[in-house]
């Protein structure tokens, strides 16, 4: 599609750094230059400030990612597009049948209802949690690691969603400052909410997450 659509070498596209290695890829893939935007601190995805950060008179593009089933804000990126003559993409997550989105929802909400010590997603408009992820309190990702280990000892599968972001790895290394997409990297877990899920399996989550209580104080 970035082909097709005239983007070639020379010109630069917005991406963001938070995941998707195969978002980036394509960009290269087709001679132009991936450039990293930062996310919103909620949704993960960009936005119209973050992007226009980082606009240059080479930018031809942007690609907007929709994060963990949270919709980006496409109408204000592609309002912020049009004023710059950019090209705007969007990259989306595989579709679920409603009834495994309505199942997902509502481990979702009860997760949202009982969970200490994590901060929550922000469910807002549309989301689908395709994955639910929380943000763990204390010192970044040594406590956050510590958090993860502590619930898979108990049973509980849980995931890091984004290791490190893209400007850190070695194909795509850039210098340039994205704190929120850091921080994210750092923070963020992914709970299971899997529409299989029994109400057994989420009362040992809650469980399992609370006993913890978000491990540590951040440090002074």
């Amino acid at each position: 599609m970035l082909r097709a659509a005239g983007i070639g070498v020379g010109d630069e596209v917005v991406v963001p750094a938070f995941g998707n290695a195969e978002v980036a890829g394509a960009v290269t893939l087709v001679g132009a230059s991936p450039v990293f935007a930062d996310v919103d601190p909620v949704t993960y995805c960009l936005t119209p400030d973050t992007v226009e950060a980082v606009v240059t008179a080479r930018t031809a593009g942007v690609v907007v990612v929709h994060r963990f089933g949270r919709p980006a804000d496409v109408r204000r990126l592609h309002e912020r597009g049009r004023r710059h003559a950019l090209l705007v993409l969007e990259h989306g997550e595989s579709e679920a049948p409603y009834e495994e989105i309505a199942r997902r929802r509502e481990r979702a909400a009860y997760l949202d209802g009982r969970l200490r010590g994590v901060r929550m997603p922000d469910g807002g408009d549309g989301h689908t949690y395709q994955q639910y992820v929380v943000r763990v309190p204390g010192n970044g990702r040594p406590d956050r690691d510590a958090f993860a280990r502590a619930l898979r000892a108990k049973g509980v599968e849980c995931r890091v969603p984004v290791k490190t972001p893209l400007h850190r790895l070695p194909e795509f290394r850039r210098c340039v400052a994205l704190p929120e997409t850091e921080l994210a990297a750092d923070e963020t877990l992914a709970l299971p909410v899997d529409a299989s899920l029994t109400k057994r399996d989420m009362q040992r989550i809650v469980s399992a997450c609370n006993a913890l209580g978000g491990l540590l104080q951040p440090a002074f």
